[in-house]
């Protein structure tokens, strides 16, 4: 078999010119060193939210006039008696006022007992009163708590700004995706600190502050991923002991771990040049980049330790394993990218930045593993004891590739099939389980037992509305001053009552409620006076008290919020509630009224989940499509792609399964996990799958064949697959929640990956390949 042309000629210019290709590694890494330390943490809420996607196209319009879903909440809440004391109201101020010198806080949407938009209105004699919850004189006298009481409790606050039982209050406020003060996007991990810093300062003589919010949540995220660098010290040290144990030499096993980390630095190095940060979860692929390289310079090392024993010198092995590796190496890497690549179908930019973080890191190793490892190589020996230990080592599994090779042969073949089918039911089964979104309370980035989640389970225990609200848009047409029309009003009216009814909707808060409450209240309180007036003069009598600033209506009343807050974020709670107001919309077509969904919380995470749903199928239809072209492309017969194509799309299936089982829903952190395992699962295919085809070129069996190409790079797989499953591993162990599942999943499909191709690769082939194969363009022509 001819050796690739250009694979040749890339070999004598790299192997002539070593040395001055090594010095340009060399300045790169220096440079690229450097450049790393410019790197910054990146997060933005804009950048987790599918932008282009209709509720968003909503949420970002109406985002000025009603307020986004970027929000933080302080609940300060008292071990003892009730808020009503002078010492609680002070710091229910000091807090007010520290909330709304935050940076990036929009200052018209502090919320508070103490802010001027928090308002009462009563009914007298003369018709309404109203002020101020807390007025402008007050001192904190117990005449003055007294009359905050009673104000209180005639603002409707109570559940909503004050705790059903008294004991808590809230602060809240918007955060801007730019800080006004300095004009530049806003530090949300900044934020976070000076949020703990108000809960430390405060926090005490009884008094227990709880902090959630998009800031709080990414500044727990980002101080969980710090710890990010002892699971990569850890993955490394493990790495480097089992690689020492693998290759019996404390020189490969350096070289080896120095070309796994260089693409790492490289890419760090990059991302600053490029424009890019690092988020929260980006901050998990310099770990696949370095388990990725690992994996390939296991299988360039272990070429070369072979070529040594057989007796050539350093030089002349590493230009052979070169030779051997770089198209295949080169295939698998590239299939790996597009396994990264496919996740730019989900249109949210932080998995964007994900996929081309990745795909970059990935693409760097064809340079590092492929050519520096090479180079370095050529300049070591093995040391006859070495040598020695590596000959023993070459023939110490033979016993287990000799029992493996009969997955080749058909009868094992087909018992090897009917497991897989059987698998592949059960799994398929099982993923029907598997339910997009959120599957638990709270942030799902973070354990339950987390202070973050703590705090959400406090404040959704002391107050009515909770913490998760999605807002619908009621748009008026051709209607000025919408809020005085009965037809309008009326069917919002209809709308506020259907929702109420909804299972998983806690409470809805709109202007026509409102508007009956006060209503009732030019009518001595009456209740049968509770009700919408057909006349527009007595409608906009009702509206008049309710102001802007109550989140309800714009300036010129024509468009209006309906707020619905629901019990919990679970994916399929929030999917119900949408689905509840599609219904209503249908049935209710108006030619003066529009029903948008949707912003709020719960609509950006709605958003999400629908990216999500329906990027999947597409995902991988272009994931196994792109990978199948690439094999195809590389061995030229569609049966040698099915081989191992069809090992990836079960272990997929299998995953789903394993989701669905450890309760693990599909969201934007999971969704990108089956793409990661299927392009580097990929590898093992391809390097076993083209010395399979090397030898049965030369005319030996399938089982042969089979056996020659576990003895070359059988070792080699079975060690890489477990060395990255450990590595992932150890991120089960992580604070955060979603590195925890990433890793679970990960390791699963690494060690499943392999044994589908040791057992399912050539089990199919026993029955797809019927005639040696001829892999035109290949690199290994010996």
């Amino acid at each position: 078999m001819k050796t690739n042309s250009v694979v040749t000629a890339i070999g004598q210019i790299l192997f002539g010119w070593r040395r001055s290709f090594l010095a340009l590694f060399v300045l790169i890494s220096l440079a690229l060193t450097w450049s790393a330390t410019q790197l910054r943490v990146d997060a933005g809420f804009q950048k987790m939210i599918p932008l282009k996607h209709e509720y968003m196209q909503t949420f970002t319009e109406y985002q000025k006039t009603f307020g986004g879903a970027n929000r933080v909440l302080l609940a300060l809440r008292i071990d003892e008696g009730d808020i009503y004391t002078p010492a609680f109201f002070a710091t229910l101020k000091a807090v007010t006022d520290e909330v709304f010198f935050l940076p990036g806080v929009e200052r018209a949407s502090v919320t508070s007992l103490f802010t001027p938009n928090v308002r009462f209105i009563e009914v007298v004699e003369d018709g309404f009163a109203g002020g101020n919850v807390i007025p402008a004189d007050f001192a904190g006298t117990p005449e003055d708590l007294e009359e905050v009481r009673a104000n209180v409790l005639k603002s409707g606050r109570v559940g909503r700004l004050v705790s059903n039982d008294f004991k808590g209050a809230l602060v809240s406020a918007e955060l801007l995706e730019v800080d006004p003060s300095t004009g530049a996007r806003l530090d949300y991990a900044a934020v976070a600190g000076k949020l703990e810093e108000i809960r430390s300062r405060h926090q005490k003589d009884g008094v227990t502050v709880h902090i959630i919010g998009f800031a709080k949540a990414v500044g727990d995220i980002t101080e969980g991923a710090r710890a990010v660098l002892i699971f990569f010290v850890v993955a490394f040290a493990i790495t480097a002991v089992l690689l020492y144990l693998y290759s019996g030499s404390a020189k490969l096993t350096a070289v080896a771990l120095v070309c796994a980390m260089i693409p790492v630095v490289w890419l760090l190095g990059l991302l600053p040049l490029l424009g890019f940060g690092i988020d929260p979860m980006s901050i998990l692929v310099p770990f696949l980049i370095f388990s990725i390289g690992v994996s390939h310079a296991v299988q360039m090392t272990n070429a070369w330790q072979l070529e040594v024993v057989g007796g050539a010198d350093g030089l002349t092995a590493a230009h052979k394993s070169f030779l051997k590796l770089f198209m295949p190496g080169a295939m698998a890497l590239l299939a790996n990218a597009l396994g990264f690549m496919v996740i730019l179908y989900i249109e949210i930019d932080m998995v964007r930045e994900l996929a081309i973080t990745a795909s970059l890191g990935v693409a760097l190793m064809i340079v590092t593993n492929k050519m520096l490892l090479t180079i370095l190589l050529s300049w070591m020996d093995l040391s006859p004891a070495e040598r020695l230990r590596s000959a023993g080592r070459k023939h110490s599994g033979d016993w287990l590739w000799v029992w493996l090779k009969r997955a080749a042969a058909p009868k094992p073949a087909l018992a090897i099939l009917v497991a897989a089918a059987v698998l592949l039911a059960i799994g398929t089964w099982q993923s029907r389980d598997l339910r997009t979104g959120d599957l638990g309370k709270g942030i799902p980035e973070l354990h339950d037992d987390s202070r973050y989640n703590k705090d959400t389970a406090a404040i959704v225990d002391s107050f009515s509305i909770g913490v998760d609200v999605l807002s619908v848009i009621a748009q008026s047409r051709n209607v000025n001053g919408a809020c005085t029309d009965f037809t309008i009003m009326d069917t919002l009216d209809r709308f506020e009552s259907t929702m109420r009814n909804v299972h998983g909707v806690q409470g809805v808060l709109s202007l026509p409620g409102m508007a009956k409450t006060v209503n009732a209240g030019w009518n001595e309180g009456n209740p049968r006076w509770r009700v919408l007036s057909r006349d527009p003069s007595i409608l906009a009598q009702s509206v008049t008290p309710i102001d802007t600033g109550s989140g309800l209506l714009d300036t010129d009343c024509n468009a209006m919020q309906i707020m619905i807050f629901t019990r919990d974020h679970q994916g399929t709670t929030i999917a119900h509630v949408v689905e509840e107001v599609k219904k209503f919309i249908a049935a209710n077509p108006s030619e003066n009224l529009e029903l948008k969904l949707a912003s709020g919380n719960v609509g950006v995470m709605v958003a999400t989940n629908e990216a999500v749903d329906a990027a999947e199928v597409t995902m991988l239809l272009l994931l196994f499509g792109s990978i199948g072209l690439l094999c195809l492309i590389e061995f030229r017969s569609w049966r040698a792609t099915l081989c191992i194509i069809l090992p990836l799309a079960i272990v997929a299936v299998l995953c789903n399964a394993l989701m669905a089982i450890l309760g693990i829903g599909l969201k934007v952190s999971t969704l990108p996990v089956i793409a990661l395992g299927v392009g580097v699962g990929v590898d093992y295919g391809i390097y076993l799958y083209e010395r399979m085809a090397h030898e049965l070129h030369k005319g030996v069996s399938l089982p042969a064949a089979f056996l020659e190409a576990l003895r070359q790079r059988g070792t080699a797989i079975g060690f890489t697959a477990a060395t990255m499953a450990i590595g992932v591993g150890t991120w089960a162990f992580s604070a955060l929640k979603f590195q925890a599942d990433m890793g679970i999943l990960l390791a699963f499909m690494f060690v499943v990956n392999m044994a589908g191709a040791i057992l399912l690769l050539p089990a199919l082939a026993a029955f797809l390949i019927k005639r040696p194969a001829h892999p035109a363009g290949k690199a290994a022509g010996h």
